[in-house]
């Protein structure tokens, strides 16, 4: 398991969107703990351009949600 589907799976068993800080936090709790913001929003970034997470606002910030869960989120409102 590569550290970017560590962190895919985390986020999976959250209930809320994700920030770069949040994501920063998950990955200090991983096998590839960084101290690293960069790391995390590279890794959030790469996610989404691979089409695994979704970008929302998430009062007035950028937060990534799992695709399906932001299709899912899309659709309720």
């Amino acid at each position: 398991m590569t550290r970017r589907e560590w962190l895919l799976a985390a986020m999976q068993q959250t209930d809320h969107p994700v920030t770069t800080h949040e994501a920063e936090q998950l990955l200090a709790r991983s096998p590839w703990p960084t101290s690293s913001r960069n790391t995390a929003r590279k890794d959030l970034r790469g996610l989404a351009r691979r089409g695994l997470l979704a970008s929302v606002d998430a009062d007035g910030r950028r937060a990534y949600l799992p695709a399906l869960a932001a299709t899912v989120e899309a659709e309720a409102a």
